[in-house]
């Protein structure tokens, strides 16, 4: 048995980025590196040894856009994380687990009538579970909902901390679509840390038609390698022009252009007006990603389309079994669009991806602390 240390390292966000709206000034976030003793375990808890943990856009929203955390900083950010449980209930010693992203109280209506998912007294790593997050070497986490990995296929464990979010959010999203097979889907940003996730899930499900939206032509290139039946780029095009593309791709090849379901995973203002604008009659738009910019849409074609605009968050834990077995069994393939790095990059690697917008893999850290 891994002897159970004192403390727990963390790299903690100390302050988020703070913008003055009357001066116009940002004070720059700030990450830290600190030591927190490790707790006396309840009964429902164990202490885990971080392998990995994947760097999410939410993670950024927190630090660079003054997104309210539910623990108030400092804190260890990071809620995409898989590692071995080290101490807690016996059952459970020596197991390679997935944490998952959100972990609902199972006790409240929403838990209750089967959306969890978004209970409200639901515990997320790096947000609402104290000072305790991903960014660190160890963690304190409730048991019940973890999600056991047996038998890894080849797979380093933090090579599977992707399958805490940016896998498992795209099923999810599937569920709350009602993906049937048959059906036909587009999904804006297709080629960023979920999109890609989200696109191999559709196919795996048994979408007929994928089509895949982005900015980068080389990024679409390869997205049709991984669940993407066709790809439109946006580059130097209005939206208007794009839904033209679209509505000529479906005359080409048969397809009514009524009933397709929409995922918008970028969370921009620019995604999502697209994603409006393609939002036609029986369609489902289902919004994915998050973003702090504000939309103008005429809801009454809702009504004239018979259309609907969903929203989704996390997912289920009991759904964790099920992708996890698609990424072992290479239905969803996470090889091409994993990046590990080391955990002591993490203010590097956060300014690259908030730089970057959307980046074709999602960097994972894993602890190096001395």
């Amino acid at each position: 048995m891994a002897e159970i240390p004192k403390v727990i390292k963390q790299w903690q966000m100390v302050q988020p980025t703070v913008f003055n709206r009357e001066t116009k000034e940002k004070t720059p976030g700030k990450l830290a590196l600190a030591e927190i003793p490790v707790p006396e375990l309840r009964e429902d808890e164990v202490l885990v040894k971080i392998a990995g943990c994947g760097v999410c856009h939410t993670d950024l929203g927190y630090f660079f856009d003054g997104v309210p955390t539910v623990s108030k900083p400092p804190l260890a950010l990071g809620h995409e994380i898989a590692g071995t449980v080290i101490a807690g209930d016996p059952a459970w010693i020596g197991k390679e687990v997935i944490i998952p992203a959100v972990m609902p109280c199972r006790k409240c209506i929403l838990c209750k009538t089967g959306r969890g998912n978004r209970c409200l007294a639901q515990k997320m790593p790096g947000n609402s579970i104290g000072v305790f997050g991903g960014f660190a070497d160890y963690i304190v986490v409730p048991s019940v909902d973890l999600c056991l990995v047996q038998d890894r296929k080849g797979y380093a464990l933090e090579q599977l901390a992707v399958v805490a979010d940016a896998a498992t959010t795209p099923y999810q999203a599937a569920k709350r679509a009602d993906l049937q097979p048959g059906d036909n889907v587009i999904i804006l940003g297709a080629t960023g840390g979920v999109g890609v996730y989200m696109a191999q899930t559709a196919k795996a499900l048994g979408a007929k038609t994928v089509i895949g939206i982005a900015r980068n032509p080389e990024k679409l290139k390869r997205a049709l390698e991984y669940g993407c039946d066709a790809v439109i780029s946006t580059v130097d095009k209005d939206n208007k022009t794009v839904v033209g593309e679209w509505r000529t791709y479906c005359k080409a090849n048969g397809l009514a252009n009524t009933g397709w379901k929409i995922f918008e995973v970028t969370g921009s203002k620019a995604g999502q007006e697209l994603a409006l604008d393609l939002l036609s009659f029986v369609g489902k738009l289902i919004l994915v990603g998050f973003g702090m910019a504000k939309s103008e849409y005429m809801f009454s074609k809702l009504m004239a389309f018979d259309a609907e605009v969903i929203g989704t968050w996390g997912c289920l834990p009991e759904y964790y079994p099920i992708v996890l077995d698609m990424v072992l069994s290479k239905k969803i393939l996470i090889d091409p669009f994993v990046d590990v790095r080391p955990m002591s990059t993490i203010a590097a690697t956060f300014e690259e991806i908030h730089k970057a917008g959307s980046p074709a893999k999602r960097v994972v850290l894993t602890p190096d602390f001395k």
